[in-house]
């Protein structure tokens, strides 16, 4: 895997966004990223998402073909792992050494990982000890590239009433994370799925991790969609 380091200063922060979204569209079993889906990420119309990817493309850092979401190629993909991993350590710093909750770290590491030498990325990765995933349980690429997912990770719409461990939660939607992180489901935290005459609901058994807050009770399985991963506790023992 080529190495993270001297890339990202090539591109312009807006390059750097869209490559990011587009790797991140296909994380976690996701769809690849359409026109449509960059346009209402970003706040913009689908002309303007065209255009950015019609420089990606002449830039060599995307294949682009009509009516296909657009693919990365090598140098792109190193240019979204460095950004991904940029803003996974920010957040973990964040979270670990400033006191942030997981629902208020995105905006700001959003910010400072345009801002961040390579030098300052390597440095604050050691500090923080190389941790492997971030607080919302998404992986940190490591310097060279190499990402590990969790084993058996499932969203919890996916798996049979029983206990589990938390092992990710979406920070995609503002509002769903916050009811996560209001019930305390977090990465590391314990819960069972129980049918109900009213439906399949969450309920949380324990709080572990860098994020740990939450007044407890009872969620609904639909209410999260697939914001919640969870996998056996058996699997993570």
């Amino acid at each position: 895997m080529t190495a993270l380091r001297n890339v990202t200063e090539q591109v312009s922060p807006v390059t750097q966004d869209y490559l990011k979204a587009i790797w991140q569209s296909t994380e976690w079993g996701g769809h690849p990223a359409t026109t449509s889906v960059l346009a209402a990420r970003f706040g913009t119309s689908q002309a303007n998402v065209s255009d950015v990817l019609s420089r990606l493309a002449r830039a060599q850092l995307i294949v682009r073909e009509p009516y296909r979401p657009c693919v990365l190629t090598p140098h792109g993909a190193a240019l979204a792992l460095s950004m991904v991993r940029r803003h996974r350590l920010i957040e973990t710093h964040l979270v670990r050494s400033l006191g942030y909750a997981c629902t208020e770290v995105h905006e700001d590491a959003e910010r400072l990982e345009h801002a961040a030498s390579d030098v300052f990325i390597d440095r604050l990765a050691a500090h923080l000890g190389h941790p492997r995933f971030d607080p919302h349980g998404d992986p940190i690429p490591t310097a060279d590239g190499q990402v590990s997912y969790p084993a058996d990770a499932r969203p919890a719409t996916e798996v049979a009433p029983g206990r589990y461990q938390v092992v990710r939660i979406s920070d995609a939607d503002p509002a769903v994370l916050q009811a996560l992180h209001d019930h305390g489901l977090h990465p590391g935290a314990g819960l069972r799925i129980l049918d109900r005459p009213d439906g399949r609901f969450i309920e949380p058994i324990g709080r572990f991790g860098d994020c740990a807050s939450g007044a407890g009770g009872a969620l609904g399985v639909l209410a999260v969609g697939e914001a919640l991963w969870v996998a056996d506790e058996q699997a993570l023992s």
